[in-house]
């Protein structure tokens, strides 16, 4: 587990790298050691190669080469011979695997400095390897995790003796005078990811909340992701070498060495576990509104059509008229959301029933919800009060009202209370994008509150 910042090469830095003299220190020691292990391959993972939303880019192609002419030390070159026979059966397992990986959709050949920086400490002691260069992507922890179990699947059946770099900086967010200003989540992030890594209790990794990563303003997590999914079931001697950020950013270096293989150390079947769990005891506690968009969805999905009207529904959603947004999730990410914000059904019950539909096939930022997916999703259902028009956003309580902003025949909504918008501000942002209205438009604005059902 290294970072990459550039300044740390001394042309680069020019006497500003000392500043970071125990990352630099820790740095040598760890390529001094993967130098000692003269491994064949190195499986490099990076933040800053191509990142798509569903899908894990693997570097094409026989070699690559790079420089730091963006950094101002052109002058300082790498070059990588690529192990393509690693890479080919990678993405044989991958897609066996059911994990979408594969070496299509290069934008750039050239190494990335998420690469550079790695390897030109390595390359100081030790150029026998060929390299395999992997991206990151926006789907969930889990499948980074199971990636990771791959790669050491593919070193093991091609034998290679295998070192697996996790590259990516901390928190970018831990001084006001930092690059990206200071946010309280920034320290708290980089004490809590030191702790989990330098002890390596990597199930630890795929708790850590999304909304959490982000405000921290991390970029390594998914790398660490990976790293710790090619240890899984392993025994690893585990060596905390360094932290420090000075410059506002975080920057940790952890060395794992395998020792074995340990069967309590499986920490992905473990989280399926306890996430299994979790949502049996969350459909236990469901209440009417829930269980009805739940059930709904899990036979449009299943069959295509709507299902029967449910018996014994109580008075309040059969007797009353509301607006209602259903929300999907699946590993704590939405997956799909649609409302109305005023009743056109008959009942509470029959607008919970189509924006269920709706929410799980035709939310346009999203593919429709598929059958094997129901097991992994949470509902919820938000019945809307009535909107009451207000002057000024000094009316607004982003955890209490929800919003509706409007300009002529446009109209957004944003509900309230919802995870990572924290400020009015950001609430009336996000409803007037959602309607396609420009920052220094006029609008009209309208608040409600909800009944939310979880």
């Amino acid at each position: 587990m290294v970072p990459h910042p550039p300044l740390i090469v001394p042309e680069i830095g020019r006497g500003e790298e000392k500043k970071i003299q125990s990352t630099i220190d820790a740095y040598r020691e760890a390529a001094e050691r993967i130098g000692a292990w003269k491994p064949d391959t190195i499986v490099l993972l990076t933040p800053h190669q191509v990142m798509y939303a569903d899908y894990f880019h693997i570097s094409p192609g026989a070699r690559a080469e790079g420089d730091f002419g963006q950094f101002r030390a052109g002058q300082v070159k790498l070059t990588a011979e690529y192990d393509a026979a690693f890479s080919e059966l990678l993405c044989q397992f991958a897609d066996g695997a059911h994990v979408p990986a594969g070496t299509l959709g290069e934008k750039e050949k050239r190494l990335d400095h998420g690469t550079m920086v790695p390897l030109y400490f390595i390359n100081q002691y030790w150029t026998g390897y060929r390299l395999v260069r992997i991206g990151l992507s926006g789907l969930p922890l889990t499948e980074h995790y199971r990636l990771g179990q791959l790669i050491r699947q593919t070193a093991e059946l091609l034998e290679r003796r295998t070192v697996v770099v996790g590259s990516g900086d901390l928190s970018h967010r831990l001084k006001e005078d930092g690059p990206y200003g200071y946010q309280k989540e920034g320290p708290e992030y980089d004490r809590r990811i030191m702790e989990t890594m330098g002890n390596a209790a990597f199930w630890e990794l795929l708790e850590y909340p999304e909304e959490f990563c982000e405000k921290a303003g991390e970029c390594g997590h998914r790398s660490f992701t990976i790293l710790a999914g090619a240890l899984d079931g392993q025994a690893v001697r585990s060596e905390r070498l360094s932290y420090e950020g000075p410059f506002g950013v975080g920057y940790g270096v952890c060395l794992y060495e395998v020792q074995g293989t340990d069967g309590s150390r499986k920490f992905l079947e473990r989280y399926e576990e306890k996430r299994r769990e979790r949502l049996r005891r969350q459909r236990e506690a469901e209440d009417a509104f829930v269980r009805l968009a739940r059930e709904t969805m899990e036979h449009y999905v299943r069959t295509g059509r709507m299902p029967e009207f449910p018996d014994g529904l109580p008075e309040e959603l059969l007797g009353q008229r509301a607006g209602t947004f259903v929300s999907i999730k699946k590993n704590g990410r939405l997956r799909g959301c649609i409302g109305t914000i005023q009743a056109v059904q008959a009942s509470i019950a029959e607008e919970i029933r189509q924006n269920a539909v709706s929410a799980c096939s035709r939310d346009p930022r999203f593919d429709p919800v598929a059958p094997e997916e129901l097991d992994e999703l949470t509902v919820s259902v938000d019945v809307l009060g009535e909107t009451e028009r207000i002057g000024s956003t000094e009316e607004l309580d982003v955890k209490r009202y929800g919003v509706v902003v409007t300009s002529g025949y446009r109209r957004g909504l944003l509900l309230p209370n919802l995870e990572g918008v924290d400020t009015v501000e950001q609430q009336v942002a996000i409803a007037r994008q959602k309607a396609g209205i420009g920052e220094e438009e006029a609008v009209s604005l309208e608040r409600f509150e909800v009944a939310r059902h979880r």
